[in-house]
């Protein structure tokens, strides 16, 4: 615990470290060079969207490291945890630069044998449901599902969309999966269109002082013509 004197020093030291994060985003903004690493940041679905299309995003970029950081928390910017975030929300901090990538289709996938001979919804309520445990029902289709199945919580639950397409994939039950998830997947099959209801716009976003850091902008313009290209997978009209 600080004592009382540094108590005293803790808005100085504040001011301090904000102004040396500054001065290190700034610093890397100095450079004119196409090179060196760019941290980009997603969810664990999108980051395997990314991590698919690597190859791609790299074609022109060798010279570019690529650092995928999966997870489902905000990664802080000003700090530079990472260099680019791809996410579902736009914070509200003015220090942040976005730009929309592009909307999420999500409908209901199983492992083909399990989905044959399924056609709607009405069909499957009465069978085994994959989806996320409480502690994630705000992802994307959950609160949907919960009201199809009148409150049942699925059969198998967990935190990660990997982990219930791996679920979905060895048969043990119906999930709903971002459709650029399932739809390239031969060991799934979708039952039904996408759901008009479920949905996510896709953000990119980047801290003000790094924009135009030419690294991190050639990424990014990677990114934009990456989601440009693939909009009929993320949208689920392939």
């Amino acid at each position: 615990m600080p004592t009382s004197a540094g108590e005293a020093l803790l808005e100085d030291t504040a001011a301090m470290e904000t102004a040396a994060l500054s001065i290190h985003r700034r610093s890397a903004g100095l450079s004119d060079k196409v090179s060196g690493v760019v941290r980009l940041s997603a969810g664990e679905a999108m980051s395997a969207f990314l991590a698919r299309n690597l190859a791609g995003l790299r074609k022109d970029l060798e010279q570019i490291e690529f650092e995928l950081i999966a997870r489902h928390a905000l990664a802080n910017l000003s700090r530079r945890e990472a260099d680019l975030l791809i996410h579902e929300q736009v914070p509200d901090l003015a220090d942040i630069v976005a730009r929309k990538l592009g909307r999420v289709a999500y409908a209901i996938y199983a492992e083909p044998g399990l989905a044959a001979g399924r056609r709607s919804l009405h069909s499957l309520r009465d069978l085994a449901w994959i989806g996320f445990d409480d502690d994630h029902t705000y992802m994307p289709g959950q609160r949907w599902l919960q009201e199809q199945l009148s409150g049942v919580r699925p059969v198998v639950r967990g935190n990660n969309w990997l982990v219930l397409m791996e679920a979905a994939r060895a048969g043990a039950g119906f999930a709903i999966l971002p459709c650029y998830l399932g739809d390239p997947d031969h060991h799934l099959q979708r039952i039904g269109g996408v759901i008009p209801e479920v949905f996510a716009d896709q953000w990119l976003l980047v801290h003000r002082d790094l924009r135009a850091l030419p690294r991190v902008r050639a990424v990014m313009d990677a990114v934009i013509e990456l989601f440009q290209r693939e909009r009929a997978l993320l949208a689920g009209k392939v």
